[in-house]
């Protein structure tokens, strides 16, 4: 673009340059490649002229300068303000099924990079997952008060910058259904009966069929050990794609690859999908996103009906804090409540609600740190219940642990 009278005007040439650039990224899907394929031939930043009518520009591009050309959506007509996006008055020079096909191969990048050994939070379903509407879902993050949250976000919502008044579609937290799906590909690949069903009528002897079954178990009993880039090598090769539903999440797999990822380690370079011919088996589960405090989170119902979900932080951490503070009673060595409540900065009503807490049951507890407790059941609900009974019985009836 041009700035003309304080509007940004299309430069014909150096928007070609632009589209260029994007759909070469979409074919090559390196940043590294497309710079050498640029710089091979001849492509190179905008020519400009200073304020001191000095030419400036006409250089080979930075690695760096295409990473914020690739993620600019003033090319797609948007301006960025506080870090939201808003419609521009200006034209746009990228088409938006070119811009999503950029933005996807540039986010399954950032996956594959992150995903080495210790990554902390890795994406592992980018690129696989799509709502029901047939819309991919694209990997994001929040920090609300110094914790990071991560979420799968259907496109149109990306487009309507977040607003859902802008269209249908899903926004769910993505450890709850990764968590999803890795326990269903554990279940499957651990279950004789599913895998020799998969393969169905293949020219493998009895033999080759139990020698894959016995691989196919070795996988799910590894599979928590593995690394993150080899879990995501095996899903891009094995699973065909996910799709979240109102009520279900549905896997579905190749069963075709099963030989593959059971036979020799799938390196993480390996991302290669299954053949056209490849009928997909979908694996299903109940699932359903339901508020919990300030969070939203993915319920599964497990094979017995019971909700099962990650235990919830806040609180492990109120419980964890009710042990801390009755320690200290033992051994206050004199001092009052007041000035316990005091050293750890709370008021004594506060700080004596909570060493009551420490008395809850080892069943109660249990519960906690299993996640197994109702949903209705969070930290500010537990450190505002009335004085917990003497009676373990009681506490269960007061709390809706069963």
């Amino acid at each position: 673009y041009d700035v003309r009278d304080r509007q940004l005007v299309v430069n014909a040439p150096e928007a070609e340059t632009v589209r260029t650039i994007y759909r070469r990224y979409a074919t090559i899907g390196s940043v590294h490649a497309l710079k050498e394929n640029l710089d091979r031939d001849g492509i190179v930043s905008k020519h400009r002229v200073d304020r001191f009518d000095r030419p400036t520009g006409g250089r080979p591009i930075a690695r760096g300068a295409l990473y914020l050309m690739l993620q600019n959506p003033i090319f797609i007509g948007r301006i960025v303000h506080k870090d939201k996006t808003y419609p521009g008055q200006h034209q746009a020079i990228v088409d938006p099924e070119l811009w999503e096909t950029v933005q996807q191969r540039l986010a399954v990048n950032r996956i594959d990079r992150s995903n080495g050994v210790g990554a902390a939070a890795p994406s592992l379903l980018a690129g696989l997952i799509f709502d029901e509407a047939g819309e991919r879902m694209t990997p994001t993050h929040a920090n609300k008060k110094g914790r990071r949250y991560r979420y799968y976000v259907s496109h149109n919502l990306v487009r309507a910058g977040g607003s859902r008044k802008s269209g249908t579609g899903r926004r769910i937290p993505a450890g709850d259904v990764e968590k999803l799906v890795d326990g269903r590909i554990v279940a499957f690949l651990g279950d004789s009966a599913s895998v020799h069903e998969a393969l169905g009528a293949t020219e493998h002897s009895s033999i080759a069929r139990q020698r894959i079954v016995e691989d196919a178990h070795s996988l799910a009993a590894s599979w928590p050990e593995l690394t993150p880039d080899r879990k995501r090598a095996i899903l891009c090769r094995f699973v065909d794609r996910v799709v979240a539903r109102p009520d279900t999440i549905d896997v579905a797999i190749r069963p075709t690859v099963i030989v593959d990822i059971t036979a020799a380690p799938i390196e993480p370079a390996e991302t290669t999908n299954g053949t056209s011919s490849d009928i997909p088996i979908v694996l299903s589960v109940s699932a359903r996103l339901k508020r919990v405090g300030m969070e939203t989170k993915l319920v599964l119902d497990g094979p017995a009906g019971r909700a099962t979900r990650q235990p919830d932080r806040s609180l492990l951490r109120l419980i964890a804090q009710a042990h801390r503070y009755r320690e200290m009673m033992m051994n206050a060595q004199g001092r009052t409540v007041a000035e316990l409540a005091a050293s750890v900065g709370v008021g004594s009503s506060y700080y004596t609600r909570l060493v009551k807490l420490s008395f809850l049951s080892p069943d109660v507890i249990r519960a906690i740190l299993h996640g197994r407790q109702p949903l209705e059941l969070n930290a500010k609900r537990l450190a505002r219940y009335p004085p917990v009974p003497v009676n373990w019985v009681d506490q269960k009836s007061l709390t809706g642990i069963a």
